[in-house]
This record gives structure tokens, sequence and C-alpha cells, in this order.
């Protein structure tokens, strides 16, 4: 009994220090699936153009995350950051796939404002909001910047 709680706990902090990556279209297919929208500046999805929005090499955790906050808000979802360059760097950042950007609407902001306590603002002074997972939820002015743990 003893080695199976050992070769559970090994499988545990094995999963935990690898996040399984999708690319752009597996990524796509999920979210759109669950009636979550993209939007692009540039009309595309090349994660090395800052004007395009890519889902290339972002956590599955993260789209499990996106569909997630979709089915439990029932709000319109539109991602608009992803993978690609021209965002903060760090090891929890949209091109290690740990964040995505949603644009603003009244929906998703009530449900994001009035369902996660208000934790102390980023160093920006991006208000924050965090949810019982951990996930964290930065209001950037003019989009939602959620980091996905």
């Amino acid at each position: 009994m003893q080695k199976l709680f050992v070769a559970v706990g090994l499988l545990a902090v094995f999963s935990l220090g690898s996040a399984a990556k999708l690319n752009h279209a597996q990524a796509l297919s999920q979210i759109q699936a669950a009636g979550v929208g993209i939007s692009s500046s540039g009309g595309c999805s090349d994660r090395t153009k800052p004007t395009c929005t890519s889902l290339d090499q972002i956590n599955d955790s993260t789209i499990n995350g996106v569909v997630t906050l979709k089915r439990a808000s029932g709000c319109s979802l539109t991602v608009t950051g992803g993978t690609e360059v021209g965002h903060a760097g760090g090891t929890y950042s949209h091109a290690n796939g740990y964040k995505v950007d949603y644009s603003l609407n009244t929906c998703i902001s009530g449900y994001v404002t009035g369902t996660f306590p208000r934790i102390a603002d980023r160093s920006d002074g991006a208000a924050q909001y965090k949810s019982a997972s951990g996930n964290i939820y930065a209001l950037e002015g003019n989009h939602w910047d959620v980091t996905y743990y």
C-alpha cells in the first residue's frame, strides 16, 4: 500500500511540473466549441506578430480555464490576446501559455467583480481579483488580463 501512495505522489508531482501545450488549431477548436470567440487586430494568428492573436503553445489548463469561465459566467467571451509576442515576460506569462486577454463587456466584468474577491492591486495599478482555484483576473483598462495556474 505504501508503494502505491509513493507512485501516486510522484505522478502528481510530475503532472504539476509539466503543462501540456496545444497548438493554435487545437485550442481554437476547444474554445469555439464552448462558444468563446477570438479577435485579432491584425486578423491573424501568427505567434511572432504582436498584432495577431495566437493560441499556439498555450497550456491546456489555460484553455480549460477559458471554457470554465464561459460556462460558469454564461457571458459572451472573446479572447483578444494569447501567446503572441508583445506582452510582458515572466514565468506565468502569455508567451509561456499561462495568460489570455478578454475584451470587456458588462456581463463578464460584473461576473468577475461580483464572484471573486478583490486582492491587492498589481504593481502597475491594475485592480485584481482571485478565483477560488487561484486564477488572477487583472483589469487592464480596456481588457481583462487573466493568469491561469
